[in-house]
């Protein structure tokens, strides 16, 4: 399809006046704007655009019968900080080059340089640029009167071909486009960008090309302010706890906490976080001082978080599963004043007394605050006051604590336009407080007045467990990563059905799967896919997903929630159209106040806002995204090599750093690969001298989670390196995971081996497993053994923790480990 736009006359005279001065022509001047609207539009900052010439270059072929044209490739290079004069110079430069080897015919060009041939595109370039500037004498015949008409073209030559026509007002263009690639509104945003950027030009022709505006005042306003406009009331000068204590002295007998047949109503739980806090405040624990949680989940672990606050302090989530060596840091870091924990748990921090950081069991010291006033302590709290610290992958091998203030997560769960909650509610608790996803799950019942119900982690990794409890429990709203949700979703089609919010995110959501759900006969009222980075408290968009249709790739993420903006920049800050990729920038009541002791890096994250009041800030995700005609946000992946696997993000320069530390490694990259379809997962390539996989994994694992420990390991003698010396990561091979173990097949030994080759073979999908085959060579991941997990748990009665893979990922290995742990409970027994 073509369609068609006109320049006026006076933009016309302008662009042909300033081309002129400059020693161009009007076809370069236009042959420059229109490189630097592919830039913009592309993100790239090498465009290709072909141009056909007549070839006739000398006066004795002018008249000759016959087709001569030639097609030319004009390359132009568009750095960001590049004026248009600069440009339009390397233009002429360029296209007078062209011409000076215009005899050379474009076929022995393509085959010269032997570029990939596909199919789906033309070699070189896939944008053309046609101007017609030859008067068309009038055609005279006896008796007719002859007039020039369009023909219609059914067939687009290129993904895209400008044809320019000089006219007495002005230039006609025509923007003739694949039906395929484009629709017709993108093309019509696109002409109209390209006559606003030729106006910008002719009027600023020394302005970096990046700062010409694109936009109309009319999209700028869509865009950047309708699109935003969010605001919405809240309490935003309260605190959490506050709000809590006002929510207790309105239901103060409603049941506030439940876990495993114990639980708590609000009163009590007020009560005994009153207790908590003042003991901690005789701690030292106050403002803008931290208090470390290493608990499992559980109700003590909730009067914990919710005594910390009442402390006027910050909580700082401490997972039991990482190992101690990653504990050890975060505490160096964080200098919490006090930890609590479990006896049990206090193996995990033996460095956090040698530093002076004293701990207090929730467990077998819970009567000791018996002895403390049940009364709030009325410690002060301010909105922007610390409410609590929670560690992320770092690109530099060091984890870095992300601050969240009080207001960014009043601001998450007092927004009722996504997911709604109220006393009638009951929320389940899967996530790890750890896991910022658990911020919307604590806060957003007992602050809304609903139950909160605790899922033990057991439970979560075993699905049809975890459909029981959610039936039991009469859960009415969830959150679940984009990874469980794949994996659990038949298994928990019944408990969905009693949803009336079921949220998922943490990675982009297959529609086919989200398709899965809503039709299957037992969906949830509410499907809601929510997107946002920590530094973002939890939620940044939400998008409510009821239909599919045009969401061929991904579902959208949606609109910001309430207090919340977002702005699709690209590098030069500047707003990106309608469809065109951009960079996102997050905004509001939810930004974290930056990064704990890193205020080098919380400047380059944190910038302020060019779009919003003074002293406002912008956070840069990372993120690359686009706008979608309705103003809704279609996420397309990562700028860097920061990487989301089920639902944690991770910073691969974090493994790689951990990679290199190890003796006999010379180099080492780490990719998340998805070599086949729905199943992403982590691959190291390292270079070095006697490496292998066993010896790799269990050295990672002392200092990094389970969850970014790489499943596969391929050796190379050298990073393959592409022209310019970078790592060509296209280049690097697939892991094979059938040539991942190198031993011979041998076969179960004992009853113990024997049952579990089985149920490996059955997750894995495979005919048989020896004994000395490595869980991950053969393909499996932590989803899968989480299923394993409960397999094991069914099948011999013992809880093995999923670090167990990672520790014992062979079956001789983990036999041994089962048959352990059944003699310790045997002996228990007896």
């Amino acid at each position: 399809a073509t369609h068609r736009t006109h320049l006026d006359r006076r933009t016309t005279q302008q662009l042909r006046a300033l081309g002129h001065a400059r020693q161009s022509t009007l076809f370069m001047a236009l042959a420059a704007a229109l490189g630097v609207l592919l830039s913009r539009y592309a993100g790239q900052d090498d465009v290709c655009i072909g141009t056909p010439i007549a070839n006739r270059t000398r006066a004795e072929v002018e008249g000759l019968i016959g087709f001569f044209v030639n097609t030319l490739v004009l390359r132009t290079r568009v750095p960001a900080q590049a004026t248009f004069e600069e440009l339009l110079a390397q233009v002429r430069a360029n296209t007078l080059g062209a011409y000076a080897h215009q005899d050379l015919p474009f076929e022995q060009l393509v085959e010269a340089l032997r570029p990939q041939r596909t199919a789906s595109h033309a070699p070189l370039f896939q944008v053309m640029l046609v101007l017609q500037n030859a008067p068309l004498e009038a055609l005279e015949l006896p008796g007719l009167k002859l007039q020039v008409l369009d023909g219609a073209s059914v067939t687009a030559k290129f993904d895209l071909t400008l044809n320019v026509v000089e006219q007495r007002d002005g230039l006609a263009l025509g923007f003739e486009y694949a039906t395929d690639l484009f629709d017709a509104a993108t093309i019509e945003r696109m002409a109209r960008h390209f006559t606003r950027l030729l106006e910008g030009i002719v009027q600023a022709p020394a302005a970096p090309v990046r700062a010409l505006a694109l936009l109309d005042a009319q999209e700028s306003q869509q865009i950047l302010h309708a699109w935003n406009a969010t605001r919405q009331d809240y309490p935003r000068d309260a605190s959490i706890h506050t709000l809590f204590e006002a929510q207790a002295r309105r239901t103060p007998h409603a049941t506030a906490l439940q876990c495993e047949g114990e639980q708590l109503t609000y009163a009590q739980l007020d009560a005994r976080a009153n207790q908590l806090a003042r003991y901690l405040n005789t701690q030292g624990a106050g403002p803008e001082r931290l208090v470390g949680v290493c608990m499992e989940r559980g109700l003590r672990m909730v009067v914990g978080l919710l005594g910390i606050l009442k402390a006027g302090a910050a909580y700082l989530p401490l997972d039991p599963a990482e190992p101690r060596e990653r504990l050890a840091a975060m505490l160096d870091d964080a200098r919490p004043v006090l930890v609590l924990t479990q006896r049990r748990l206090l193996p995990l921090l033996p460095d956090a007394a040698a530093k002076g950081v004293p701990a207090f069991c929730m467990d077998s010291q819970w009567h000791a605050l018996d002895a403390q006033p049940a009364t709030p302590p009325g410690a002060a709290a301010w909105p922007g006051q610390l409410a609590y610290v929670t560690y992320t992958s770092g690109s530099t091998g060091r984890p870095k604590g992300v601050a969240i203030p009080h207001r960014g997560v009043l601001r998450l769960v007092l927004d009722g336009s996504y997911a709604p909650l109220g006393p009638a509610d009951c929320v389940a608790h899967c996530a790890n407080p750890a896991f910022d996803a658990s911020t919307w799950e604590i806060w957003g019942a007992l602050l809304n007045g609903a139950r909160l119900l605790v899922v033990p982690p057991p439970v979560v990794l075993d699905a049809p467990a975890l459909c029981r409890e959610l039936l039991a429990g009469g859960v009415t709203a969830m959150w679940l990563t984009v990874g469980l949700f794949n994996e659990h979703a038949d298994a928990l089609a019944p408990a969905f059905a009693r949803l009336r919010h079921l949220l998922i995110g943490g990675e982009a959501v297959d529609p086919a799967k989200a398709a899965r759900v809503l039709h299957g006969g037992q969906a949830p009222r509410h499907l809601v896919n929510g997107y946002g980075p920590t530094e973002g408290t939890t939620f940044t968009t939400t998008f409510a997903i009821r239909a599919l249709s045009g969401c061929e790739h991904a579902v959208p993420i949606g609109r910001p929630i309430a207090n919340t903006q977002v702005y699709l920049l690209d590098d030069a800050l500047e707003p990106v159209p309608i469809g065109v990729a951009g960079e996102l920038y997050i905004g509001g009541d939810g930004l974290a106040r930056g990064y704990l002791n890193r205020p080098g890096l919380t400047a380059e994250k944190f910038i302020p806002n060019p779009f919003g009041e003074a002293g406002t800030r912008l956070y840069k995700s990372g993120d690359l995204a686009r706008w979608l005609a309705d103003g809704s946000i279609d996420y397309l992946g990562r700028i860097d090599h920061q990487v989301k696997i089920r639902g944690f993000r991770i910073e691969l320069g974090e493994i790689e750093a951990a990679l290199m530390a190890q003796p006999g490694v010379r180099d080492a990259l780490v990719l998340a690969r998805e070599d086949t379809p729905g199943d992403k997962r982590l691959v190291a390539y390292v270079v070095g001298d006697c490496l292998d996989a066993p010896t790799l994994r269990a050295a990672l694992l002392c200092s990094l989670p389970h969850y970014m420990v790489p499943a596969h390991y391929v050796p190379l003698q050298a990073l393959p390196l592409n022209a310019n010396g970078k790592v060509d990561r296209h280049a690097l091979p697939g892991a094979d995971a059938s040539a991942a173990s190198a031993r011979a097949y041998e076969a179960p030994r004992t009853p113990t081996e024997e049952a579990l080759a089985g149920i490996w073979a059955q997750v894995l999908g495979l005919d048989q497993v020896g004994v000395h085959d490595d869980f991950f060579a053969l393909g499996g991941h932590s989803l899968l053994a989480t299923q394993v997990v409960a397999k094991l748990r069914a099948a011999f009665q013992v809880e093995l923790p999923l670090r167990a893979f990672f520790e014992t990922p062979t079956i001789a290995a983990m036999a041994q480990a089962i048959d352990a742990e059944k003699q310790t409970f045997e002996e228990i027994d007896l």
